[in-house]
Order: C-alpha cells, then sequence, then structure tokens
C-alpha cells in the first residue's frame, strides 16, 4: 500500500525539483503537507522561490489550481464566491469563487485584510463554502497553499493564531546557494516559474495515496513521544502559546506521510523529529519577555526536543 504514496511523492519530488533547485529536503516536506490534505504555508523574503514551488506543484497535478493574488482592497466574497441576481429568471444564483479548485494559491496572502484572511477558515477547515444558508463541497483533493513575506514588511497584516492553525506546516526555503543559483540561471528560459511542467499525478491517484497514509503504523510509545513534546510547549516559561491537539494530530499524520515516503509503513521518532519543526513553530508564540531577549521559537522547540527522551522502537 505504502508504495503508491512513495511512487506518487518521488514523481512529484523530481518533477519539481527541475524547477525549484537545490531543495529537494524542503521539497519533500511540502509534499509531505500535501499527503496528509493539509495546507502549506510558505513563509520568506521576497524572490525565494515561493510561487515558484507552489506553481510547480500545481502543475505537477493533472486537476484543477486557481492563483490569487492577495491586496488590501480583496474581498471575502472574491474568494469564496457571491450570490447574483439572474434578470431573466429573477432568481439568485451562486457564482462560484476560486477556492473550487484542486489547488488554490494564495500569493502574498499577509497582503489582505484580516476580513479577507479569514474568509477561507470555513474551507481550509471544512472543505466547503456556506454562502445563502447553503453549503456547497469543494473538489476533492483540496489544498491551499499560501505564500507570506516576513511581517516586518510593510503593507503586511500577520495572520492571527487561528488562521495560522488551519496550515497543517510552515516551510521557510532560504536562499539557494552560489552553485544552485548559477545552474537556476542558466535553465531559466527552459524552466520559468513551473509554467511547462507536465504532470506526473492526477487527482484520483493523489486521493488514492492520501487515503493510504493512514495505514502507516504507529506504536503507542511514538505516541507518547508526540504527545511529551506538544506537552513540554505548553508548559515552557517562553512560550505563551504552545503546540494544540489538533498540533499533534497533524505531527502524527505528517510523520506517517514522511514515513510513507521513505518506503515504510512505520513511523519512527526520527519521523516526528523530523517534521516537528514545520508543523510546530507556527503554533507556537513567545512571550514578550522572551521576544526582548532575542530568542527564537525554531530555537525553544529545537531545545525541547533535545531534552524528550527518545523511546525505543523497532529500529532502536
Amino acid at each position: 500500500m505504502v508504495a503508491t504514496a512513495a511512487q506518487v511523492a518521488d514523481a512529484l519530488l523530481d518533477n519539481v525539483d527541475r524547477v525549484v533547485r537545490g531543495k529537494r529536503d524542503e521539497i519533500r516536506l511540502a509534499l509531505c503537507c500535501l499527503l496528509t490534505e493539509g495546507h502549506l504555508l510558505l513563509d520568506d523574503v521576497p524572490g525565494t522561490g515561493k510561487t515558484s514551488l507552489a506553481k510547480a506543484i500545481a502543475n505537477s497535478i493533472a486537476g484543477t489550481w486557481t492563483p490569487v493574488q492577495f491586496t488590501p482592497d480583496l474581498l471575502p466574497t472574491d474568494i469564496t464566491g457571491v450570490m447574483v441576481f439572474d434578470q431573466r429568471t429573477s432568481t439568485f444564483t451562486f457564482r462560484e469563487g476560486p477556492v473550487f479548485t484542486n489547488v488554490l494559491i494564495g500569493d502574498e496572502i499577509n497582503r489582505g485584510s484580516p476580513k479577507t484572511q479569514s474568509a477561507l477558515l470555513e474551507v481550509m477547515e471544512e472543505r466547503q463554502v456556506t454562502a445563502d444558508g447553503v453549503s456547497r463541497p469543494v473538489p476533492r483533493p483540496f489544498f491551499v497553499i499560501a505564500t507570506q513575506n516576513p511581517r516586518d514588511f510593510q503593507g503586511t497584516f500577520p495572520l492571527p493564531d487561528v488562521q495560522l492553525d488551519r496550515f497543517a506546516m510552515r516551510l521557510t526555503l532560504g536562499y539557494a546557494d552560489p552553485d544552485t543559483e548559477v545552474s537556476i540561471l542558466e535553465g531559466f528560459h527552459r524552466h520559468r516559474a513551473g509554467d511547462d511542467l507536465e504532470p506526473v499525478t492526477d487527482p484520483a491517484e493523489l486521493d488514492r495515496a492520501i487515503s493510504e497514509i493512514d495505514e502507516v503504523d504507529v506504536v503507542r510509545s511514538v505516541h507518547d513521544y508526540i504527545v511529551q513534546i506538544a506537552n513540554a510547549t505548553r508548559v515552557h516559561p517562553d512560550l505563551r502559546l504552545g503546540v494544540s491537539t489538533r498540533g499533534t494530530l497533524t505531527v502524527l499524520r505528517v510523520a506517517r506521510a514522511f514515513a510513507a515516503t521513505d518506503g515504510r509503513d512505520y513511523v519512527t521518532p526520527d519521523d516526528v523529529k523530523s517534521v516537528s519543526a514545520p508543523v510546530c513553530s507556527h503554533r507556537m508564540a513567545l512571550t514578550a519577555e522572551a521576544e526582548l531577549r532575542g530568542a527564537r521559537v525554531e530555537t525553544v522547540l529545537a531545545d525541547i526536543i533535545d531534552d524528550v527522551p527518545v523511546p525505543r522502537t523497532r529500529e532502536s
């Protein structure tokens, strides 16, 4: 069963790697996020490949995808859809918004107003849009891949904690190393932002791979390990907000996907360690005192993971 998920992930990884060079680890994590039907937030400075990664993933899936450029004047109905009066029939009909797609790319999401950002909450969690008292499901599978610039950039509205919690994972790509950047320059005209990539899977095959993730075995000691890490974030003196129960469930699912992409049908503590930072860091918040000291959430989480005893499993 796991073979199919691994094959789909390998095909997507090789395809996306043609465009986003030198970031195979980050691409693999992004694909693990999608294999759990979770939503992905790409957080980095402009020009590091966030939109290119989002488009490359979308183009690698033979489904529908829709880009939305978030701006301060974007309205909630511009995303979800709106009821329109039809003069010919004297009735109201629903005009679907961009969310009725398999992959929604929200570019620079933190440039949209808080009201518009919140319009995504229902569809991200429930996979449906409610308008005029009627709930309308979006196509499956459904993913949101959003990009944002650091909050200290001008013209940005920081995503609230409740919105951040809807994203299964937050990734930072960082700058490419010099050799990789040279290869990007050399191949710029051949592969531009992933627009010429051919699909390597389709929604039906991807949906089957997603369903197989839950079949990956997780022993009780690994469950305990995940909960111990989460509990440590909730009582840490430098944190005012720890990992929620939704966060621990997401760690479990993404760890299963990480194991499946490695061709295994069981999860190890190392899988949990590999996915904890991208899954948990955006769900945690520092105290004011810790921020003044220059502490970083990622460093606090790394210290917590180092302190929590690693359980013995079949590979120990």
